[in-house]
């Protein structure tokens, strides 16, 4: 059994979550559940392993080998009932690099692709900082649940190149259904838009859903989707900077392979490669705990809310370790709760507005820390909401 009560230090880690706490809100003392990383310790068998190469003398340049790549291959195929071959994986020192370098090889000035707010911000300043086309198709809010306009989707189609799709989604929490995902998909062949599938967070499935690869749905599908996936979320590894981006299609690859190589950003980083494999190779327990835990924590906080907080609403959590919270039944502007959270209720929360339209009224809350800490978080909350 893993320790996920445990209570760990991380101030003066050069950590962005604690450490930038004055910069970002403006006071050093809230408690930070913002960031997406976890407070719970690295699993011990990836920190052991990193040690153990670390007592060689030597960190020069570093090739991966196949054992990997096979890591990730058997990784899929375990967790998520999907079979890739080895040559469709390309090294990225992360996605958000990677949306970039899918804009930078795939699209022009001008181009269209199309988002879903509210999601992951970094999708707007990809699109923005390249001077492409930003397409919203809003997520449809009915109070309880989210659902797609297909209707404004495939108008949407017609004007873009591609489509970002976060999935499972962050903020909101959904694992999209098979229907859905074909849907989309089969819009986007209809109109020759290519697919980039952030499912960074594939592993972190909560209990009665699952987790569908875009790519995975049909042989046309995966020739026109390029998908992100990192160790990062799953076992708290995102200082290592190691994502792997899987691409059928040999053509889509060949491009997004010399892009990679044009800015010398293919040798990746050591440590990275030793905890990623590590991770695929030995993590299912650590994983199915960590699960265990986390919804619990979904739980605590959905009961505490009905009980305690009714005003404020979780939205039910399919995936990934973040609430998202609706306090529009406050009454109070987005400028109001925000100030209530940090300057009231002491609180670091990822506030909804910047993750664009619909985001508005709603907090995300990180739940992937001990669970004193979460309940310490309640207990602010209320004091100041109830």
């Amino acid at each position: 059994m893993y320790n996920f009560d445990k209570i760990v230090n991380r101030e003066k880690t050069a950590s962005v979550k604690y450490d930038l706490r004055k910069a970002y809100f403006g006071k050093a003392d809230v408690l930070p559940m913002w960031v997406a990383d976890m407070d719970f310790e690295t699993p011990d068998f990836i920190r052991n392993a990193i040690m153990e190469r670390a007592k060689h003398p030597i960190y020069g340049y570093s090739i991966r080998e196949g054992e990997y790549y096979q890591s990730i291959v058997d990784w899929l195929k375990r967790r998520h009932n999907w079979e890739i071959h080895k040559k469709w994986i390309v090294h990225s020192p992360g996605i958000v690099p990677a949306l970039n370098f899918s804009v930078q090889t795939f699209t022009k000035p001008g181009d269209g692709i199309i988002v879903q707010p509210p999601v992951y911000f970094p999708f707007f300043m990809a699109i923005a900082d390249h001077g492409r086309k930003q397409l919203e198709n809003q997520l449809l809010f009915d109070g309880q649940s989210y659902s797609i306009n297909f209707e404004e989707f495939e108008e949407q189609a017609k004007q873009a190149k591609m489509f970002f799709l976060s999935s499972p989604h962050n903020p909101v929490g959904k694992c999209f259904t098979k229907e859905e995902l074909l849907k989309m998909g089969e819009i986007c062949l209809a109109n020759d838009v290519l697919i980039v599938s952030d499912e960074i967070h594939n592993d972190l499935i909560l209990p009665g859903y699952k987790h569908i690869p875009m790519a995975d749905l049909s042989d046309e599908l995966a020739e026109i989707t390029i998908t992100c996936i990192a160790p990062s979320k799953t076992f708290n590894l995102a200082g290592l900077a190691t994502s792997s981006v899987i691409i059928k299609n040999k053509e889509l690859r060949t491009k997004f392979s010399k892009t990679i190589a044009d800015l010398h950003l293919g040798n990746g980083n050591l440590f990275g490669t030793v905890a990623s494999q590590t991770a695929y190779t030995h993590g299912d327990q650590w994983l199915d705990e960590l699960m265990a835990y986390l919804n619990s924590n979904f739980q605590l906080l959905d009961s505490f809310l009905k009980e305690e907080i009714p005003q404020l609403k979780l939205i039910k959590a399919e995936a990934t370790y973040l609430a998202w919270i609706d306090f529009s039944a406050t009454g109070l502007t987005d400028e109001e709760i925000k100030s209530k959270l940090i300057h009231e209720a002491g609180l670091g929360f990822s506030h909804g507005a910047i993750f664009g339209k619909g985001g508005e009224g709603f907090q995300r809350m990180n739940l992937a820390a001990p669970r004193t800490t979460v309940q310490n978080a309640l207990e602010n909350l209320r004091r100041t909401f109830s």
